[in-house]
């Protein structure tokens, strides 16, 4: 663990001033009209992000001290900006928080899985060769012996496509050994849509439908390039405690066993087989595909898992509209990260989760700030901070599930996840490539900025799907995950591209992720300024957006149109 000296935080009732006072340079002033003209500065962004992000908040993990200290600091904030709390109601008043409750679930002990085939025996060790998740289909432990592996290509049931991977495979009692991303990742075309990810290729999904077909549980195989990570995340991320929404009947969505396998482990489980795992693979690509028994081949596993359910918190602040209090532009970011886990080379635990997504909550915090000082919007304004993102959108989707505010009256959402802290970018992106009308109103704002918009430059990556966003998608709100762009002013596309490839390898989901000092904050603070004016614009005019005609989530939010007539 690192020794850092303890940050002293700056009173909120003074970072909240600020904003009125004469700007530290950068500052940034959005294109709305005259009337309504405020600062971003860089500062503010910068020094929330480097108290959120310091050891002493420990990561930030869900229910624990990290999650009490900085829910503290946001309420704090929220409150010293002039904001409503805009979450619960308790006793009849609203409260700055929605309870989100949780199934938390960690392995205590040991975790020892072997196999054996081929005339040898193996154990193999968790985290760097194999990474199991916690079980959370609420069992105290999880034993298992010689369970047979199947291969199942990527596991996929997808009847638009006429693509079935098991052709009626029984898993009962057995481990699906399953790939990443989608069947035409590789080739990039196909039934599929080539490079985009669909939610197919989602490890979400594959645990779930593997789960639906009753296997003992699944074993991905990792590989870099198709799970746009390397193994130190899937390491990370899946080795530390997991959490998941309260469920009635969770073994209908999560088998015994989850986890993931590194290629080089699953090459030499196909080799005892007498498989060729490439040649497999190629198979799996094609609609004809059938599952293959790893034959003579077999795992064997045992650990403990202590399960409980925990309360975690959205925290939800609100500027009321004037004139139609009862309709709402959302800004959303969460707040959590890894907390304390397994160390890295140095011996470093905590995972500060700096850019991701202090930066976003620090974003956040600085709009929420402009539109307490700037004139009431007509529509309200909602900042929700949601919890639980690293553990699957659990708070957003709860939220989603549990909305404050109808659905059908919410005007849109914009999502801010792991933003640049660096200089400033000619474009943006988005999560995806969904086409809808808030991404062209975006476009617009941007280009008065003389920004232009760049297609999600990683679509096999799927990050529409891995955004706080998608639960607010999926029920048909209009809703975008905002990303600052590649093309840097200084250094260009070469440069851009260098950093976010170095982000991912070195600090993604790792300790590493750290404020550092010579983060200007520039650009987020020039795109802040494109947002508000988005936002704004929303916030006050009669508007409401909508999906493209062919959008999958049209359908759901034209079924609750009658609402906002």
């Amino acid at each position: 663990m690192k020794t850092t000296t303890s940050l002293a935080i700056l009173s909120a009732a003074a970072l909240a001033a600020s904003v009125h006072a004469a700007p530290a340079a950068p500052a940034v002033k959005p294109a709305v009209p005259a009337s309504q003209a405020v600062q971003i500065e860089a500062s503010h962004l910068s020094h929330d992000v480097k108290v959120l992000s310091s050891d002493d908040f420990e990561g930030r993990g869900p229910n624990t001290p990290g999650e009490a200290k900085t829910v503290a600091y946001l309420i704090n904030q929220f409150e010293a900006a002039g904001l409503k709390p805009g979450g619960d109601l308790v006793n009849g008043k609203r409260g700055w928080t929605q309870d989100v409750p949780l199934g938390r679930f960690e392995i205590k002990g040991p975790v020892v899985v072997s196999v054996k085939g081929g005339g040898k025996d193996e154990t193999l060790t968790q985290g760097e060769q194999i990474a199991v998740r916690a079980a959370m289909n609420g069992a105290r432990s999880v034993e298992f012996k010689d369970a047979p592996l199947v291969f199942v290509g990527y596991g996929v049931t997808a009847p638009e496509r006429k693509w079935d991977d098991f052709k009626g495979q029984d898993l009962k009692g057995k481990l699906a050994v399953v790939l990443i991303n989608d069947p035409d990742f590789e080739t990039g075309k196909g039934e599929f849509g080539g490079k985009a990810m669909t939610y197919y290729g989602r490890w979400t999904y594959k645990f779930e439908e593997l789960a639906r077909r009753g296997a003992l549980g699944t074993l991905i195989v990792h590989e870099s390039a198709p799970a746009s990570y390397g193994w130190a995340t899937v390491k990370n991320s899946n080795t530390n405690v997991m959490y998941d929404v309260v469920r009635t009947h969770p073994s209908a969505f999560h088998a015994p066993v989850e986890g993931w396998i590194q290629r080089d482990v699953a090459i030499d489980l196909f080799r005892r087989a007498g498989l060729d795992f490439d040649k497999l693979k190629k198979s799996a690509q094609t609609r004809s595909f059938k599952p293959v028994e790893l034959s003579g081949v077999a795992m064997s596993g045992k650990y403990a898992v202590d399960a409980q359910t925990i309360v975690s918190k959205n925290v939800i602040a609100l500027r009321e509209g004037s004139q139609h209090p009862d309709q709402y532009v959302v800004y959303s970011g969460h707040w959590d990260h890894l907390g304390i886990g397994l160390p890295d080379a140095k011996g470093d635990r905590i995972y500060n989760g700096a850019v991701d997504n202090a930066t976003g909550i620090a974003a956040l915090l600085e709009l929420a700030r402009v539109y307490a000082a700037a004139p009431a919007p007509q529509r309200s304004v909602v900042f929700l901070a949601v919890t639980a993102e690293e553990k699957g959108l659990l708070g957003s989707e709860y939220y989603a599930s549990n909305p404050v505010y109808p659905l059908a009256k919410t005007v849109g959402v914009i999502n801010m996840d792991a933003l640049s802290p660096f200089g400033r970018a000619r474009d943006f992106t988005i999560s995806g490539s969904a086409k809808l009308d808030l991404l062209d109103r975006l476009v617009a704002k941007a280009k008065v900025a003389k920004l232009s918009y760049s297609p999600d430059p990683k679509p096999e990556a799927g990050h529409f799907f891995r955004s706080d966003h998608f639960p607010f998608a999926k029920r048909g709100v209009p809703a975008i995950s905002f990303g600052s762009g590649e093309h840097w002013e200084q250094g260009g596309v070469a440069a851009g591209k260098k950093e976010s490839d170095r982000y991912t390898l070195e600090n993604y989901h790792q300790p590493s992720d750290e404020w550092r000092p010579e983060w200007t904050f520039e650009g987020m603070a020039r795109d802040l300024g494109i947002l508000y004016a988005v936002g704004r614009e929303l916030a006050d005019s009669n508007a409401w957006p909508n999906w493209a005609k062919d959008s999958e989530f049209r359908a759901a939010r034209d079924q609750s149109s009658s609402e906002r007539k």
